[in-house]
């Protein structure tokens, strides 16, 4: 009973904040589960509702009514907004839309700061509300007594809606059997538009409503995004009813929790959201035993087995000269060994066109290419899109900066042991990420990011925390001398590392192991049923993509010479993500395009336009969704490989066939 006492504050705390991320997490579950969308931009909806309620309150019972009124229809009507903006990406797959209402958030949240400001705006509330009552010997805020009481109203009406209704009826036919809905005369693009309206409603109400608690300021929006998500993944998309239950047990641990166990309280949600996502995935996607290979079923399946081993064979036994020029002209193909070169001497002659500040960018954008381009290993090339590819970026960089400080500034030590330490990493976490699909394993590498993200803040000692770490010894050339202080030299060391990684990543993406990653992708069933254990090429792609974003992470922390967390965070993440479909998903060349152009627009056009940065990053987010739906590849006129909106199957399957026919390994290593 005394322990009961102690806590009783930060439980009933955890029970207001848990109801209020339900209200809001069952409009993003309306979203996703019935119109499909997955909305990145739902943070932002609920900050709409929050600074209008709070510009709107004066303390008076008017105030917080026209408050919420006002609040809502905001919401609302960005939620038609995100309706229309949505509509012509129904064919290209959540990564599409994840990256356009990712987008659409940072142009929301920079025209919201432009309107009310950057501060955090005081909320009053009616003066009976403005209070406190005693609650078993404890005084306890009536505002929030009051807010859990309209929380447990509003999902009892919502569950009466869904459940007892013929609008709720359609809701559920929509997102059971869209066809059959369809077939009974109702309009789907109507029912999508009221549902997103619906949903931005929702999230404006708890805005008004919850602004006394989560108050409208900078971060407001991300944070809630990210608890809906954990709320939404938790609860699931069938019951209203067990997202409230999951809601209450994330508001829990994120106030009672932080009272009984401080150190734990920043993991349990993305960990608890990983594994009930990992859980997910197994069962529903069981991957099959491993057996020896399958005898052909024909003799001319066998014959093509053998002339693929022996064109291996060959390969395998050709001179470095022959393989050097067959990666710019067979395997890398005339299309694309001139872009490669041109791409090439522009960045040689970069030092001599830019100033000092400029070559510095550059050099970040190498490493931001190299994140990038592991992002494309995996979204493209595995078929798996990830939004946590900072994870082993922020393993590199890390471990780059401690070793400096230990006295290691050898470049070449860093990349690798750097690079080791991410593929220990990616090594870890791999078998959490191969076997789910699609919008599953961009929610799970999302936990992964986000969990990272809380190591990075906790241990002090290592990360620095949220002040970073700084002022650490610069890095030494592998051709020697001191310390690299000069902006061009630091460039040079970067463009050196960045054209080996990338090589070496192209040679490996078209050699047969790429073709048969690629097959893996593009007909993952055929390539199982014929007896290659996809899961353990997906294993390695995973764990290469990872080193190749340590080395990536390195190189950021050689060029800036400082470390923050914002560095590897949710943001970065995303940038990576929009580069590779910029690029193209399956465009290793376009990747680090795309980085470039991010790099460009966020530090050196918005350089020219102080304080509008997330404007125009979010104004690229939307017209490279909307303009390039191939990315920079689709341009030449040849269509990409895969699709670089879904990171889903390629267009064409003949080279997934041919990869699904090359010869499977048996279990003593051999070719069958």
């Amino acid at each position: 009973m005394e322990l009961l006492d102690a806590h009783l504050v930060p439980a009933v705390d955890g029970v207001a904040y848990g109801l209020l991320l339900f209200v809001v997490a069952a409009g993003l579950s309306l979203a996703f589960g019935t119109a499909g969308v997955l909305n990145l931009s739902h943070g932002m909806l609920y900050a709409i509702g929050a600074y209008t309620g709070a510009a709107l309150s004066d303390g008076t019972w008017g105030g917080l009514v026209l408050g919420l009124a006002a609040g809502t229809a905001a919401a609302c009507v960005a939620g038609v907004v995100l309706s229309a903006a949505t509509a012509p990406l129904a064919r290209r797959g959540h990564l599409a839309q994840a990256l356009l209402t990712f987008g659409l958030a940072l142009i929301g949240g920079d025209l919201l700061i432009q309107v009310f400001g950057a501060d955090e705006l005081p909320v009053r509330v009616p003066e009976v509300l403005d209070s406190s009552v005693t609650l078993l010997g404890h005084r306890y805020p009536a505002y929030r007594l009051g807010f859990i009481g309209m929380a447990v109203l509003l999902a009892a009406f919502g569950t009466w809606v869904l459940t007892r209704t013929r609008v709720g009826a359609a809701v559920r036919a929509a997102a059971d059997d869209p066809q059959m809905l369809a077939a009974t005369g109702r309009d789907p693009r109507l029912l999508h538009t009221g549902v997103l309206a619906a949903a931005g409603a929702l999230a404006g109400a708890a805005g008004v409503l919850g602004a006394p608690i989560i108050g409208p300021g900078p971060g407001t929006s991300e944070n809630v995004l990210m608890l809906s998500l954990v709320v939404v993944v938790l609860g699931g998309l069938r019951s209203l009813w067990a997202t409230f239950f999951a809601a209450v047990a994330v508001g829990e641990v994120q106030t009672l929790g932080v009272s009984v166990a401080p150190e734990l309280a920043p993991y349990l949600l993305f960990a608890a959201m990983a594994a009930v996502l990992v859980v997910r995935a197994r069962f529903a996607e069981p991957e099959p035993a491993h057996g020896p290979a399958a005898p052909s079923p024909d003799a001319m399946d066998r014959l093509r087995r053998r002339i693929a081993t022996a064109v291996r064979a060959r390969v395998r036994g050709a001179a470095a000269a022959d393989a050097v020029r067959g990666w710019f002209t067979r395997r890398a193909g005339a299309g694309q060994a001139v872009p490669l070169l041109v791409l090439l001497a522009v960045l040689v002659a970069l030092p001599a066109l830019l100033d000092p500040y400029s070559i510095s960018l550059a050099g970040s954008a190498l490493a931001l290419g190299l994140l990038a381009v592991s992002v494309s290993v995996l979204t493209g090339h595995a078929g798996l899109p990830t939004l946590g590819q900072t994870a082993p970026f922020a393993v590199g960089a890390y471990a780059t900066a401690n070793l400096a400080e230990a006295g290691w500034t050898a470049g070449p030590a860093q990349i690798v042991l750097s690079a080791l330490a991410a593929c220990v990493f990616s090594a870890l976490t791999g078998p959490a990420v191969i076997r789910a699909r699609g919008t599953t394993v961009l929610m799970i590498t999302l936990a992964v990011g986000e969990l990272t993200g809380a190591v990075v803040n906790q241990y002090k000692s290592v990360t620095g925390g949220a002040d970073g770490l700084v002022g650490f010894p610069p890095t030494r050339a592998p051709w020697g001398g001191d310390g690299m202080t000069d902006e061009a030299e630091v460039y040079a060391y970067a463009l050196v590392v960045a054209v080996a990684a990338v090589s070496v990543t192209l040679l490996v993406l078209r050699s047969p192991a790429g073709k048969l990653l690629t097959g893996a992708r593009g007909a993952e069933a055929r390539m199982r049923a014929s007896g290659h254990p996809v899961g353990r090429y997906l294993l390695v792609a995973h764990i290469g993509a990872g080193a190749l974003a340590g080395v990536g992470g390195s190189l950021m922390v050689t060029v800036q010479q400082y470390l923050s967390p914002a560095d590897v965070g949710f943001e970065i993440a995303a940038f990576a993500l929009l580069a590779a479909v910029i690029g193209g998903t399956t465009s290793v060349i376009g990747a680090l395009l795309g980085a470039g152009l991010i790099v460009i627009t966020r530090d050196w056009i918005a350089g020219a336009w102080p304080g509008h940065g997330p404007l125009l990053l979010g104004v690229l987010f939307v017209a490279s969704v909307y303009l390039l739906p191939r990315g920079l590849s689709g341009l030449r006129g040849r269509p990409d490989r895969g699709t670089a909106s879904s990171g889903g199957p390629p267009d064409g399957q003949r080279l997934a066939v041919a990869s699904a026919s090359a010869p499977a390994p048996t279990p003593d290593g051999k070719d069958s």
